[in-house]
C-alpha cells in the first residue's frame, strides 16, 4: 500500500491549498517543503510586499495630512521598522498555514523532494538523510524564482532580486528598477514613497505592458508626478559594480545613457523551479521552461501532476490555488470544468492600484470585434474626491452585437478589491444592460463600474 493518497511537492499558494482540498476530499495527504510553509508568495512575495506597500501608503497619508484638514508634524519613517513589520506579517501568516496543516491532518515532510519512478518521492532532510514515500498521486507545485538576465547577474548586494528588496538593512538613496511588471512597479512605488530616488527601466514601449494601453499611460503619468523617472523602450546592457554603487548602461532610442545608483533591482520576470526535481529521469515532458499538462494538470506520466508557476497558465497565486483545487477534484472523480484562463484577474498593488480582467482594447480590435467602450474617471466620483484619491478611471469593453463583457480595466484607489465584480459578471455571462440595471451603492468607488458601463451605452449620468 502507498504511504499516502496524495503527495504535494511545494507549499506555496498552489501547494498548500491543493493539500487542504485533497484532505477535505478524504485523501490521506502529505506536503513537502524545503523552506517555510506558504512558499514564496506568503513568505517573500504577495503578503510581505503588501505589508510594505501599506506602510508606504500610510506614510504618504501622513505627509499629506494638511489636505485632509489635519496637522502632523515632524513626519519620518523608520525603514528598519517597516521591514520588521513586513516580516512579522509574513511569519504570522506562515504560522497560520502550519495551523491549517494540523487542522486538516496533513503530514508536513520537511526537506528537498525529488520525484522517483513508481509514484515515489525522495525527501532529503537537513540532516542529509533521505526517506522515500509513495503516493497514488503526486502533484508538483514547486513554483518559480526571480529570473536572471545575462547582463544583470544578481549578487544579492548591488544587483538584487525581490527577496533582497524586501529585507534591505539600509534604505538606498538611489535605485534602478529593471522591469515594470507587477513586482518592479510595486517596489518602485514603495521605495519612491519612502524617499528613494527611483528610475524604472522597461524594455517594451509601455510600463505594466500586459495592461490596456490607457492604463499604462495613466500609471506612467501618476508615477512621474510622484517623482519616479520612467524609461520605456530601454534596455540595461551592462552594470558596473566595481565602485561604491552601481553604474548601469542603458540603451535607449536616443543612444546610450549611464545611470548611477546604490542598487539595481532586477524584476524581469520569473524562472520556473523545474530543475533537479527528477523530471528528466521520469520522462515528464517540458516545453519552454514549463511542465506540459492536460486540462486537469495531468502530465504525460500517469500519477504525476503539475500546477502553478511550473505550468503554462498565468504565474499568479490565485491561479495556482484554482488549478490545485481543480486537479484534486478531478482525481476525486468530481464533475469539474477546465479553468477559463481568459477570465483571470490581474492586480498590481502600487498607488494608484491597477486591476484588470479579459481583453484589452487592442486585443479586442485585433480579433476584429465590433466593440463599445466606456470610461469613467474617478475625478467625477464623489467617494474618490472625498477620499482624496481622484486619480484613475474604470474602462469597460463590450461586444457591440451581443453585449458580452469582453474586458474591464481599472486604475485607482482600491480597484484590486473592485475587479471581482467584473470577474463574476463575466463568469455568469452578464451583459452590459444587466450591469446597468444592478443598483450600485452610493457613494462608493464601485459606482464607477456602473457609470463606465453607462458611458459605453451612452447613458452615463455623472459626466
Amino acid at each position: 500500500m502507498a504511504d499516502f493518497d496524495v503527495i504535494v511537492l511545494g507549499s506555496g499558494p498552489g501547494g498548500y491549498v491543493t493539500a487542504i482540498r485533497s484532505s477535505q476530499l478524504g485523501f490521506k495527504t502529505a506536503i513537502i517543503e524545503k523552506e517555510s510553509l506558504g512558499g514564496v508568495c506568503l513568505n517573500w512575495g504577495c503578503i510581505p510586499t503588501k505589508a510594505l506597500l501599506k506602510s508606504a501608503q500610510v506614510f504618504e497619508y501622513l505627509k499629506h495630512a494638511e489636505e485632509y484638514g489635519l496637522k502632523a508634524e515632524n513626519i519620518d519613517k523608520d525603514f528598519d521598522g517597516v521591514v520588521k513589520r513586513s516580516r512579522k506579517v509574513a511569519d504570522d501568516m506562515s504560522k497560520g498555514v502550519q495551523f491549517l496543516m494540523k487542522k486538516n491532518k496533513i503530514e508536513v515532510l520537511k526537506g528537498y523532494g525529488t520525484l522517483k519512478a513508481g509514484k515515489k518521492v525522495a525527501v532529503k532532510g537537513e540532516d542529509g538523510k533521505e526517506t522515500e514515500y509513495t503516493a497514488k498521486h503526486i502533484i508538483i507545485a514547486t513554483g518559480a524564482r526571480s529570473r536572471e538576465l545575462p547582463s544583470l547577474k544578481q549578487d544579492g548586494k548591488k544587483i538584487i532580486g525581490y527577496r533582497e528588496a524586501m529585507t534591505l538593512e539600509k534604505q538606498p538613496k538611489k535605485m534602478i528598477v529593471v522591469g515594470s511588471g507587477a513586482i518592479g512597479i510595486e517596489f518602485a512605488y514603495f521605495y519612491n514613497s519612502m524617499g528613494t530616488e527611483v528610475t524604472v527601466v522597461e524594455y517594451l514601449p509601455n510600463i505594466v505592458p500586459v495592461e490596456d494601453e490607457d492604463i499604462s499611460k495613466q500609471l506612467e503619468r501618476s508615477f512621474k508626478k510622484a517623482g519616479v523617472k520612467i524609461m520605456t523602450a530601454s534596455e540595461v546592457t551592462k552594470v558596473d559594480t566595481s565602485g561604491d554603487g552601481v553604474k548601469a548602461t542603458v540603451k535607449t532610442s536616443k543612444g546610450e545613457e549611464v545611470l548611477e545608483a546604490d542598487i539595481v533591482l532586477s524584476a524581469v520576470g520569473i524562472k520556473s523551479n523545474i530543475e533537479n526535481i527528477g523530471l528528466e529521469d521520469l520522462g515528464i515532458k517540458t516545453d519552454k521552461d514549463k511542465i506540459v499538462v492536460d486540462d486537469f494538470y495531468q502530465t504525460n506520466v500517469p500519477g504525476y501532476y503539475a500546477i502553478g508557476d511550473v505550468t503554462p497558465g498565468q504565474a499568479l497565486a490565485h491561479v495556482a490555488s484554482a488549478e490545485g483545487i481543480l486537479c484534486v477534484e478531478k482525481i476525486a472523480d468530481m464533475h469539474v470544468e477546465p479553468l477559463d484562463y481568459g477570465n483571470i484577474p490581474g492586480c498590481t498593488y502600487c498607488m494608484p492600484e491597477v486591476a484588470s480582467v479579459g481583453l484589452t482594447e487592442k486585443q479586442a480590435k485585433d480579433k476584429g470585434l465590433d466593440i463599445k467602450i466606456g470610461k469613467f474617471p474617478f475625478s467625477a466620483s464623489g467617494k474618490a474626491k472625498a477620499s482624496g484619491t481622484p486619480d484613475g478611471f474604470v474602462k469597460v469593453i463590450f461586444d457591440a452585437k451581443y453585449g458580452e463583457w469582453l474586458g474591464c480595466h481599472m486604475i485607482g484607489a482600491g480597484v484590486t478589491d473592485m475587479i471581482a465584480e467584473a470577474v463574476v459578471a463575466r463568469k455568469l455571462e452578464t451583459t452590459g444592460h444587466e450591469i446597468l440595471k444592478a443598483v450600485h451603492p452610493h457613494p462608493t468607488m464601485s459606482e464607477a463600474v456602473m457609470e463606465a458601463v453607462a458611458a459605453a451605452y451612452d447613458e452615463v449620468i455623472h459626466l
